[in-house]
């Protein structure tokens, strides 16, 4: 039987293998326990480096991508974040020990309650999160230091580009839903953007509008 302390190991190197190298990313991942945002039938599978459904028909990303994600970001430990689909609050939480403070949004009623009640059990004051269309971004808060979108656009929406600081980062899957997207690195300059490619991912799409309560 595979005791937490394997298990713990396994999952850092996981994370190494798949490229993962920043100290601080790798400590935040270590700190935040992914089975507490896996729930029924696949918590045995939390410490995989896998996705897995949660409610709403969502997932919960595999955490070498989660991490992946993160490092190409470049967090500052002042940054304000905005991020675009809470889903499980598992990103989140990993965004609330590396930035000064994390606005998420999600359109589904159940996962932000959920979400509210995990960072509220963990202690994270400086994580907020809304029930809101993500497509719109959150132009009350804007500009934001960074934004991670966590579903996938064929392009990237245009209201999340205007929303970036100048010298700030963002970073999304984009591509048709139903087929490879690719995840990309988005660079706000003063003249206008720079684009990098990180490799190919899966996500789900990006959906205007509010989830429909079960």
């Amino acid at each position: 039987m595979t005791t937490d302390a394997e298990r713990k190991m396994q999952f850092l190197f996981a994370l190494r293998s798949n490229g993962i190298t920043e100290s601080r990313v790798l400590s935040a991942m270590e700190k935040i326990d992914r089975g507490l945002f896996v729930r029924g039938l696949f918590a045995d599978r939390a410490y995989d480096d896998m996705p897995l459904p949660i409610e709403c028909g969502q997932t919960i990303s595999q955490p070498s991508i989660v991490g992946m994600m993160t490092q190409a970001l470049r967090i500052n430990p002042r940054d304000k974040i905005l991020e675009i689909g809470t889903g499980s609050g598992y990103q989140a939480a990993i965004l609330g020990l590396l930035a000064r403070r994390v606005y998420t949004v999600e359109r589904h009623r159940k996962l932000v309650q959920e979400a509210k009640a995990l960072f509220k059990s963990l202690d994270f004051a400086n994580i907020t999160c809304i029930l809101s269309d993500g497509s719109y971004g959150l132009p009350e808060q804007a500009p934001f230091d960074r934004i991670l979108v966590t579903a996938a656009a064929e392009d990237p929406p245009s209201p999340l580009m205007a929303q970036l600081k100048v010298g700030g980062i963002m970073v999304l899957p984009v591509g048709q839903s139903d087929t490879v997207q690719n995840l990309i690195r988005v660079t706000r300059t003063e003249k206008g953007y720079d684009y990098d490619d990180i490799r190919d991912v899966r996500f789900v799409p990006l959906v205007e509008g509010l989830g429909k309560e079960v």
